[in-house]
């Protein structure tokens, strides 16, 4: 059960590992925007092996290898924490690594800003990992939380309480390693505490 939960929070990140190549002679930060943007508002599982790096993958899952983008496969086939639109902004190239920051309206990132590391592989940029959060809401982030354990139905009010209030109270640190350390110790930890 608390393995579900923290997919369906990490399908979230998921919904920033899908991006395009950008068109021909783009310059870089326009491909990566592009990239970005359209890997936030989409969903296409072929873009699981085909836009992101095995590191991004196995970031969102509690899998590693081809168990993580068989997870990525399926959760991509669902759109529902797609986020409404992206402002990417704070791009920087350094060859053929980049870092950029997304502020996400609407999806399972609401309110959020995250800092993507990407890589380029063959011409086309790719996702490599969230590094982390450029701004937080906690109080938007537990609501998201909120929301998507009701509607699993899988706790009842006083987990779901319980837990949202863990992670509104959380320091960034400690969401960083709940949502982006690539390991649910953090998150179960945090859920057994609650029962």
């Amino acid at each position: 059960m608390k393995r579900h939960l923290l997919l369906s929070c990490l399908v979230l990140v998921s919904a920033l590992a899908l991006a395009a190549c950008g068109g021909g002679g783009s310059s870089d930060e326009e491909q990566i925007e592009e990239a970005i943007t359209t890997s936030a508002t989409t969903a296409d599982p072929t873009n699981c092996t085909k836009l992101e790096t095995a590191n991004f993958v196995e970031q969102s899952s509690d899998e590693s290898g081809k168990a993580a983008i068989k997870d990525c496969e399926k959760e991509a086939k669902d759109p529902s924490s797609n986020a409404d639109s992206v402002d990417v902004t704070n791009v920087e190239v350094n060859g053929s690594k980049a870092t950029a920051d997304a502020a996400i309206s609407g999806g399972g990132f609401d309110g959020q800003t995250v800092t993507i590391a990407l890589v380029e592989e063959g011409g086309q940029w790719k996702l490599d990992q969230i590094t982390g959060f450029a701004k937080l809401d906690t109080a938007k982030l537990g609501k998201t939380f909120r929301t998507q354990f009701e509607a699993s139905g899988e706790l009842t009010a006083r987990q779901t309480d319980c837990i949202v209030g863990g992670i509104e109270e959380a320091s960034q640190p400690e969401i960083e390693e709940f949502l982006l350390s690539g390991s649910s110790t953090a998150f179960v930890e945090l859920a057994e505490s609650c029962e």
